[in-house]
């Protein structure tokens, strides 16, 4: 297991363009590789493989053009391969969507010895790894995330899901891809919207275990969400390099993978109550936000920790804060998350930057003060 990326230290002047690639392990039962750079979709076959002899790409409808290239090429490469493309975003992770992309693997005969491969973002990927997990137990499977939440997050460490009426991802499995292609030209064009949403989960891993990720983002935030500069090349590697070390050690999160839930818990009730129309990175920055206050507010975290999540955040133009009317129905659907045991809710919070800790079954009172210092 890597503890760090390969990555070259920072040059204001150098382009990213012409970097090699990096290459961050994921060791465990099932090894992986996570490569990062450019020019990463010609990777592909090596990827795959010899025996694969069909391919399914799942994509969503704004990646067409990009999966019918895709397409192209793999069955210039010799391979038999099919699209299927699923609704964008939350709306591609429902039980019938993932009995669509069944129904065209069964019918085109699909065989252990073939692939899944998921094109898009953290959505597309978490559908993607579903269904390679569940058709004859297992197929192999490559992701390919296309935006910056889906390379730091849902494409790395084998989580796959999809979500109910109760939840999100209350039903997935575990499921370890054969590899990831991190290829950054995918990203050049992206919305910067697109680009922000992604950075919460950037910014937890600053907070939770890599303090440099925080300084490089204060030190210039024009710089650090500009997908051609080595500043941004650097932050996501970080971030992949934290989640590759805690994977792992701890792939079905039994114990050290739950300090990636960091503001996760609050973030996907605020999900579930936007009806899955925000994207996930606005929900968890405020989940980190009220975190920080609850680790505050239980005497572990600093108030000039919790006032840096606030300005970090805020530059980046991530929300902070929710509705205080809201509180009972959040807390609600908290006690139903996968990640409450025995009825009682467990929250990643903080001792210090780099120093996450889980507070187990925080008192109601505790809770509501802490959302009241996110209230708006």
């Amino acid at each position: 297991m890597t503890d760090a990326p390969a990555a070259a230290p920072l040059d204001a002047g150098a382009p990213t363009v012409g970097v090699p690639t990096t290459v961050i392990s994921v060791s465990g039962a099932a090894p992986y590789d996570v490569l990062v750079g450019r020019g990463l979709v010609a990777e592909l076959p090596d990827v795959l493989g010899p025996k694969v002899k069909k391919v399914l790409i799942v994509h969503a409808p704004p990646l067409g053009a990009k999966a019918e290239q895709l397409r192209t090429s793999l069955v210039a490469a010799g391979y038999e391969a099919l699209m299927a493309e699923v609704p964008d975003a939350e709306a591609g992770k429902r039980v019938e969507v993932a009995a669509f992309c069944w129904q065209i693997l069964g019918q085109a005969d699909f065989t252990r010895t073939d692939a899944v491969v998921g094109l898009g973002g953290g959505a597309t990927t978490d559908l993607a790894g579903f269904v390679a997990a569940t058709w004859l137990r297992g197929v192999k499977l490559v992701q390919i995330p296309t935006t910056v939440l889906g390379m730091v997050d849902a494409s790395v460490g084998g989580k796959t899901g999809i979500n109910t009426n109760e939840g999100k991802n209350l039903v997935g499995s575990f499921y370890a891809p054969a590899g990831v292609l991190a290829d950054l030209d995918l990203l050049d064009g992206l919305a910067r919207n697109e680009i922000l949403a992604g950075f919460a989960e950037i910014v937890k891993a600053g907070f939770i275990a890599e303090p440099e990720i925080l300084d490089i983002i204060e030190a210039s935030v024009d710089r650090v969400v500009d997908p051609t500069t080595p500043e941004f090349r650097r932050v996501v590697e970080l971030s992949i390099a934290l989640k590759a070390r805690v994977v792992g050690e701890d792939f079905t999160e039994a114990g050290l993978r739950e300090i990636l839930n960091y503001g996760h818990t609050l973030g996907h009730a605020i999900e579930h109550a936007e009806r899955y129309q925000w994207r996930h990175g606005t929900a968890v920055s405020i989940g980190m936000v009220f975190v920080a206050e609850l680790s505050r507010l239980a005497g572990r975290l600093s108030d000039e920790v919790v006032d840096r999540h606030r300005s970090i955040l805020t530059s980046l133009g991530l929300p902070i804060s929710y509705p205080t009317g809201r509180w009972s129905t959040l807390l609600a659907t908290m006690q139903r998350d996968k990640k409450a045991r025995a009825g009682h809710l467990r929250f990643i919070v903080l001792d210090d930057i780099a120093r996450p800790t889980v507070l187990e079954a925080p008192d109601n009172s505790l809770l509501f003060a802490a959302y009241q210092e996110i209230g708006s």
